[in-house]
């Protein structure tokens, strides 16, 4: 069945899911779903449940996502518990306490369980999905973007050669608009009538921009062409709900935004496309696995992935979208005091559609990696504040600003004025 928090918390699986450590909703006290993004009182009160360093002002929040403090002391009771009985408990009664877990991110993502299985990271899944795609060969292509993220774009090149089809790849509008990224696919999708699979970063690594998945994957349907679905740095950056986005094979973080420990992920398949991809190389073709025998990940963190329904519940009561709409709230102060600054081109558009907390930026002039690492430890050195470089933006390298539900408007204010000092020392003619 698909379930949700209600039938999460009122069908079978409670007993499995409520033992989380009490001091998640502790800390969740007072937590506001509805409450305004710039309530500065309220989100201190948030920020408060993050132990951050005070080294620097950290704006480089993509690589991966902060625990929650007391989603962290919960995952450090697993860690002892796991230790502590290893395969006593792993062979007993660890799987009902895992499935549990899977039923608190079906919930979470509105779909059913038996469409979702535990990676260690959207990687691992889409490689997975992408290497195991059995619906391309000689006579048929597949498509990406210079913005998709460099494994993944690797993955689909190997992939097409080893089944002797062919790759496309398409540069994305710069400055982006909503109608000419979509003009973009609506273009590559007609030039090329061979293409059977488009691969689809649903909020970039490189720049933040936010694709309209649902537009273009339905595009992509009506021609026959199918849609893997990079959402990596979506979910839980952005609120919605997976039937939302149209998409038959996506991988997922949820050690990002979500909070979870590292070496959380999962892969989803929709019901009834399971044939299109291969069953993995270490599993037995004869079994009939389900979407569990399309990746075969060995041994993982055990303590990690049960600790992710206390991450989720202690998102749930922050609320998806306060916290999309705080996210949008410290990306947008920044980018309003520095976007149309001579020296300044922020590279992700304001379109509320397009964007989500991550943006990038370029010093005019500076468009290689080298320029842009200079760009980023300048504001390192002379300001205390980290950011990272990214390259492989086909217009040139930018420098990655991503704020996190632990910053301050203080945090981005300081952030633009360093951008208005150090720009016009910087910028090349």
């Amino acid at each position: 069945m698909t379930i949700n928090r209600r039938t999460l918390m009122t069908g079978a699986v409670a007993i499995a899911a409520a033992p989380l450590a009490s001091n998640i909703a502790e800390a969740a006290d007072g937590f506001d779903p509805a409450a305004a993004a710039d309530n500065e009182a309220y989100w201190a009160q948030v920020a408060a449940q993050y132990d951050v360093t005070d080294a620097v002002i950290q704006l480089e929040n993509g690589n991966w996502g902060m625990m929650a403090r007391p989603v962290l002391e919960h995952y450090q009771q697993l860690v002892a518990r796991v230790n502590r009985d290893t395969s006593f408990y792993a062979r007993r009664g660890m799987g009902r306490d895992l499935m549990a877990a899977q039923h608190s991110l079906a919930a979470e993502l509105g779909v059913d369980t038996t469409e979702i299985v535990f990676t260690r990271n959207a990687t691992e899944a889409l490689k997975a999905l992408i290497g195991s795609y059995n619906h391309i060969g000689p006579g048929s292509a597949v498509l990406y973007a210079d913005l998709d993220y460099d494994s993944m774009q690797v993955s689909l090149v190997n992939a097409a050669r080893l089944r002797g089809a062919r790759a496309v790849k398409i540069d994305l509008p710069e400055p982006a608009t909503h109608d000419a990224v979509l003009a973009a696919y609506e273009a590559a999708f007609s030039a090329h009538p061979d293409l059977k699979l488009v691969l689809l970063t649903h909020i970039s690594h490189r720049t933040g921009l936010m694709l309209p998945v649902r537009a273009i994957a339905d595009m992509a349907r009506a021609r026959g062409i199918d849609t893997i679905l990079d959402a990596a740095h979506s979910l839980g950056q952005v609120d919605y709900r997976l039937q939302d986005l149209g998409a038959d094979f996506v991988g997922f973080n949820l050690h990002k935004w979500i909070g979870a420990p590292l070496g959380v992920g999962a892969m989803y398949i929709r019901n009834g496309r399971l044939g299109a991809i291969d069953t993995d190389i270490a599993e037995d073709v004869s079994g009939n696995g389900g979407i569990r025998s399309r990746v075969h990940t060995g041994t993982v963190d055990m303590a990690a992935l049960l600790s992710l329904p206390a991450a989720l519940d202690f998102q749930a009561a922050i609320g998806g979208g306060a916290r999309e709409g705080r996210l949008r709230a410290l990306r947008n102060r920044w980018v309003s005091q520095v976007r149309g600054h001579p020296d300044i081109a922020v590279l992700t558009p304001d379109d509320p559609r397009m964007h989500g907390a991550i943006t990038s930026f370029r010093v005019r002039g500076c468009l290689s990696d080298a320029d842009n690492r200079g760009v980023a430890q300048a504001l390192l050195d002379q300001h205390g504040i980290f950011t990272v470089q990214r390259g492989g933006v086909a217009r040139g390298s930018c420098v990655r600003v991503t704020p996190a539900l632990c910053n301050t408007m203080a945090d981005v204010d300081a952030l633009a004025k360093a951008l208005l000092e150090l720009a016009p020392a910087m910028a090349k003619a």
